[in-house]
């Protein structure tokens, strides 16, 4: 059975079972707090789980995408190592909303491993909550109940806290499940050990397969539980480890999920992959196409590789790769981006992004890759001089804050490092570097950390945004928690009727006051977390209950919006000006500018920038009203033409915002009609990462600072020039300047050649040698010209001119060709420069150096007597 066939007799399964089935969420989430990632499948239903929305069907079906590598779930060290664990993998899942529970999901679960994928049963083992007394909560006697109907009891094992209460995170719904695990051994295996004593024990072969999750708790953030109102049913069933145990293999790369990646890597490294676990060649080819995967559906989604947050972690997934096969596959060029077509053929009929965002997909990787290379490349030389340095101080340990440096600064990898320095007969401080890198994530998190505390809810009370059309509303505080952090004691407050728009789609959270009779509070940012619009103010009223006014800060969203208005105009712009290929991939929003990012492969021309300009203005110009779709199907508003973008996850029912023919899906705040954006003016454009360009610009009261500030400067130019024509002006001081810079070079020459004459009956005899050691006033260039003709002039001889031009430090040295093999212009510089604190360079025959201390020139001047 194929992993195509595997994944389709899942879904088909649970259709049958009146489950809908859904695609998957984006991996790459953009609009939760709490993750950057979706880690488990039930990571798009948590508002169903939490009670903020309704579910669309009370029982669902799917395959995510999920990504561990950061956090609680983090087995990226794991990778490569063993035969199961992964960055990126598929989790098949069946979910009920208050509808069926235990009973049910455990027969659902049987029937489609035993009877569908026809699993043989004593190759089973199950797990229940044994209970906690420290929790109060007691053993999970239905699940093991409904289990002993379909399995002998002697395979139902029970199990703690740890492995079977599943919690979604610090805080938030939880419950007791029940794992499935296979054992996979051969028969004489089985006959040695029983699979009771491997369950949960880290066995390759006797593996969890299915957890099956009976959410029925709330974890609150002080600790405490309390019952859900309702209960649920999430499972989770690695989609890799299926697929191991369906085909008949010890290992998930064994598998046809991996087996294509695999080959494609043979056949470019000429490596062959033997499966051996110790094998340092056989891991990193692991680590390749594991992680290949995790990077490729992350940006497809819309996450590109850079030096922050999500960002930062794929780029630090992708460079993993490349380290490995940089050092154990010989791969010395860019070659991941090439796995790409492979993934795309494998999976591409399943998740869509990889075929539409392909080509992106591998561009991408193939510019980190080169641009990772690159830094390998100058990293080996810093090694090396670290390496000489060490071993010329009889040492044999690197510094520790040169490796970390390599490591944190540089991006260098440790561990390469680490094998370059033992080649060397050398060692790191292992538990340094380790010290180092702790006290660096600490200061991480210090920086980030907040505590926050269990919400205190009010009177009950409707929660609705009313921001798209007010910006000013009578309210009351529903909810509030504490909130602690670096810059002090906050609150965040959730409003039964909120003018302030949260932080999405780009656009940055409204500020503003929240206000009554007798007090005032600072709004200081609003974001949206799980379904909830939270305002962060900075203190708690004496009476929460009390009716409230809140104001949106008027001018700064009048410009947002603006500003957001002008992305949809730029956008459909760039389509009929660049082509149909370009899409946004990234923007920001703010009262004082907008940053739009876009897939393209090539810069943009001057004309080109100025066509969309002309374009977005002239939509500004014909005043184009707003035309607002707040609650429409999705599908409908993909038949009116309305552009759903990669990497965001949308509901059934969206908002689509028209301004004649540019239609979007979009959740923010816009102008009523294109003449408020005012003037659109493009302020840059530039590269964001390989295949994307970056279009910074301005409109509104920026827009309308910026000509004013043009206007200022061009009055006080005309001032300064006493004419009202500044082009012409400013051309005929252009003319003047290059006379008089012509007139300055002739006089340099006539005073060189004064200096040449002088200085050529300047040397001094040293043995059978000439000496020349002479200070001057004479710019950079002149010194040059005059060394050169002296030392070709003048044979078996050496000229030293010390300059102070500019009040700079300047020292050239030349060495006449037939002295070159006894003197080096170069060595004497370096001795020279150091009085001057300064360094330079150059060849045998000619160097100069330049310095910073300006008396140095006097010492210099009598080391070089003495040379």
């Amino acid at each position: 059975m194929t992993s195509q066939e595997i994944r389709q007799k899942f879904l088909d399964y649970f259709k049958s079972k009146d489950h809908l089935i859904v695609p998957s969420a984006p991996i790459v989430l953009k609009d939760d707090p709490t993750l950057m990632f979706s880690n488990s499948g039930m990571t798009q239903f948590k508002d169903f789980f939490l009670g903020y929305k309704t579910p669309t069907a009370p029982r669902i079906a799917d395959t995510q995408k999920c990504l561990r590598v950061s956090g609680k779930h983090n087995d990226l060290d794991d990778v490569g190592r063993d035969t199961y664990h992964h960055t990126m993998f598929e989790m098949l899942g069946n979910w009920s909303f208050g509808d069926y529970f235990k009973k049910d999901a455990i027969a659902f679960a049987w029937e489609l491993l035993t009877e569908v994928y026809g699993i043989p049963k004593e190759n089973l083992y199950v797990t229940i909550f044994e209970g906690d007394a420290s929790e109060n909560l007691d053993r999970d006697q239905d699940a093991y109940d409904y289990w002993k109907s379909v399995i002998s009891e002697d395979r139902i094992i029970n199990g703690n806290k740890k492995d079977n209460f599943w919690e979604m995170g610090a805080s938030g719904p939880c419950g007791p499940c029940s794992e499935i695990h296979i054992d996979l051994r051969t028969p004489e295996e089985k006959a040695k050990v029983s699979g009771l004593e491997l369950v949960n024990n880290d066995h390759p072969q006797v593996v969890e397969v299915w957890n099956l999750v009976f959410m029925e708790f709330n974890r609150k953030a002080d600790g405490s539980l309390e019952k859900l109102p309702a209960q649920h049913v999430d499972t989770g069933m690695g989609f890799e480890r299926l697929c191991m145990a369906l085909q008949g293999k010890s290992s998930n790369y064994d598998t046809d999920v991996f087996t294509p990646l695999i080959a494609k890597v043979e056949e470019l490294s000429g490596k062959k992959y033997t499966g051996i676990l110790e094998d340092e060649k056989d891991i990193a080819i692991r680590v390749v196409v594991d992680h290949i995967r995790a990077v490729s559906f992350a940006i497809a989604d819309g996450q590109l590789p850079s030096n922050g947050g999500a960002g930062y972690v794929i780029r630090r997934i992708l460079r993993r790769g490349i380290s490995y096969s940089y050092r154990f596959l010989d791969m010395k060029e860019a070659f991941l981006y090439k796995l790409v077509a492979v993934l795309q053929e494998q999976m591409g009929a399943f998740f869509p992004e990889l075929e539409k965002q392909g080509k992106l997909v591998s561009e991408v990787i193939k510019s980190e890759e080169e641009s990772f290379l690159r830094t390998i490349e100058t990293g080996l030389i810093r090694v090396e001089k670290l390496i000489q340095q060490t071993i010329s101080e009889g040492k044999k340990v690197l510094p520790t804050q040169e490796v970390f440096e390599l490591y944190d600064t540089y991006g260098f990898p440790d561990d390469l490092t680490r094998i370059i320095a033992e080649e060397k007969g050398l060692t790191i401080d292992e538990k340094g570097f380790e010290l180092a890198l702790s006290e660096q994530k600490q200061r991480s998190k210090a920086d980030s950390a907040q505590k926050v505390y269990d919400w205190v809810t009010l009177e009950e009370r409707e929660e609705n945004f009313v921001g798209y059309d007010q910006i000013e509303a009578e309210t009351y505080i529903t909810r509030y928690r504490k909130v602690e952090n670096k810059d002090g004691e906050f609150y965040q407050v959730v409003l039964s009727n909120s003018p302030f728009y949260p932080e999405g789609g780009g656009q940055i959270g409204d500020k503003g006051v929240l206000e009554n009779a007798t007090e005032s509070f600072e709004v200081l940012e609003t974001k949206k977390e799980n379904g909830l619009i939270i305002s962060l103010i900075n203190g708690l009223p004496k009476d929460a209950g009390a009716v409230f006014y809140a104001k949106v800060n008027a001018n700064e969203r009048k410009n947002s919006q603006a500003n957001h208005s002008a992305t949809h105009l730029l956008h459909e712009a760039l389509r009929e000006v660049l082509g149909t290929h370009v899409e946004q991939k990234g923007s920001y929003v703010g009262p004082d500018y907008l940053r739009f990012d876009f897939s393209h492969f090539n810069k943009m021309t001057d004309e080109e920038l100025a066509l969309i300009e002309e374009k977005v203005n002239a939509k500004i110009k014909e005043n184009i009203a707003l035309q607002e779709f707040r609650n429409i199907p999705i599908q409908e508003a993909i038949d009116k033409g309305a552009m759903a973008l990669f990497g965001e996850k949308y509901g059934d029912s969206v908002r689509m915002i028209q301004f004649g023919s540019s239609k979007e899906l979009c959740g923010g705040t816009h102008v009523k009609s294109t003449s408020e954006i005012g003037h659109f003016k493009i302020n840059s454009e530039s590269s964001a990462a390989a295949g994307i360009r970056r279009i910074e610009a301005i409109s509104g009261d920026k827009s309308e600072e910026y000509f004013k500030g043009l206007e200022k400067q061009i009055t006080e130019l005309s001032q300064l020039l006493k004419s009202k024509d500044v082009v012409r002006s400013i051309e005929k001081l252009i003319e003047e300047n290059a006379s008089l810079k012509s007139e300055v070079e002739a006089f340099k020459k006539e005073k060189a050649k004064g200096e040449i004459g002088d200085w050529k009956g300047s040397y001094e005899q040293k043995g059978d040698k000439l000496l020349l050691v002479k200070k001057t006033s004479l710019d950079a260039g002149s010194v040059k010209d005059i060394v050169f003709q002296l030392k070709k002039e003048i044979p078996t001889s050496i000229t030293i001119i010390l300059s102070d031009a500019d009040g700079k430090p300047m020292i050239t040295v030349g060495v006449s060709d037939d002295l070159a093999g006894i003197y080096q212009a170069g060595a004497l510089i370096k001795e020279l420069a150091k009085e001057i604190q300064g360094g330079g360079g150059g060849n045998p025959g000619f160097a100069t150096a330049g310095g910073k201390n300006l008396d140095g020139l006097e010492n210099a001047y009598q080391k070089a007597l003495n040379i």
